[in-house]
């Protein structure tokens, strides 16, 4: 074989240092790339080609180190981690920004009428539970039934949390009613991702050494996940529910969007893109990918058999999902 691209890099992990919060973010801007949902099949099925053959010694003629890094990050972005099948196109990390802007800026616009509140706050629900599932961490199928009642449970209790805040602001000002959308969000992802992800509360989600050596399933381990995610998903949220509300309750009140009313949501639309392109990696980059816990944290059955099988190992390591 001649290719003066080296054997020795590691594609297993991130491009970026992911001990630091800068390299996270510089990974998550690359894994969240809006870009990466316009690639066709044969694009993204060609990078996991140059992946998979690079972690097996072979390399493409020509193939430089930019080029495999860009292959590594587009199977990444469309291809799970655990399992390895080709995700949801919608619930791709890469589809939250253009799908987030949409509903959230819908969310915004339309939060007056009780009607509207049920429907976008179930679409909005209905697509967050594809994510949820499509991000999970774990190889370990749900059945229909499981994602049935997980999907139900969720949508619901969004749904009539989102009702519920919104009654209590009726005697607020008209200020409030507009943050209505972002607390109801805020409270419905505390339901939604542990709902949609709960196979991994009752049963657990794979841990493994540093050198990714298999060790078990921890239930504790997937607290502690999902803890994350929620907190990550929250902070998303932020400036896409809070910021543009303030920015449409000054513009409202000029004449340009009382004459043109129709550009209420389109603006409302563009400012949530906006906050969402810095706020999707940066909230992901709160916490690392590969989540670690101490032994001495996990339950006492898997410790007692990590320290059989692996007594040098004082922490193990997860795939935390998004």
């Amino acid at each position: 074989m001649s290719s003066d691209l080296s054997l020795n890099i590691d594609i297993k992990e991130p491009r970026w240092d992911q001990g630091t919060f800068m390299g996270r973010a510089k990974h998550f801007f690359t894994v969240t790339d809006p870009r990466n949902v316009f690639l066709s099949s044969e694009v993204l099925e060609d990078s996991r080609r140059i992946v998979e053959n690079y972690r097996v010694g072979i390399v493409s003629p020509g193939l430089t180190e930019d080029e495999l890094w860009r292959a590594k990050y587009v199977c990444d972005s469309a291809f799970h981690p655990d399992t390895g099948e080709k995700m949801i196109l919608v619930g791709r990390m890469s589809a939250q920004v253009p799908m987030n802007m949409t509903i959230t800026g819908c969310m915004l616009t339309f939060y007056r009428s009780t009607p509207a509140v049920v429907f976008w706050q179930w679409v909005n629900q209905s697509f967050n539970a594809v994510v949820n599932y499509t991000n999970r961490s774990g190889d370990a199928p749900m059945t229909v039934n499981q994602l049935g009642v997980a999907y139900a449970s969720a949508t619901t209790g969004a749904v009539v949390t989102a009702l519920g805040l919104k009654s209590l602001t009726k005697h607020l000002p008209a200020i409030m009613g507009r943050f209505v959308p972002f607390a109801a969000v805020a409270a419905a992802n505390c339901i939604n991702i542990p709902f949609m992800r709960q196979r991994e509360l009752k049963y657990g989600i794979p841990v493994t050494d540093e050198d990714g050596k298999r060790l078990g399933e921890s239930t504790s381990a997937a607290q502690q996940a999902i803890v994350q995610v929620i907190v990550s998903r929250i902070g998303m949220a932020v400036p896409a529910m809070a910021i543009p509300p303030v920015i449409m309750n000054a513009l409202e009140k000029r004449a340009f969007l009382k004459r043109y009313p129709v550009f209420n949501a389109p603006i409302q639309v563009g400012l949530v893109g906006l906050c969402l392109v810095f706020a999707t990696p940066l909230c992901c980059a709160l916490f690392p990918q590969k989540s670690s816990m101490k032994v001495s944290s996990l339950e006492a059955e898997l410790q007692a058999q990590i320290q059989e099988r692996s007594p040098h190992t004082a922490v193990v390591y997860f795939n935390k999902g998004l």
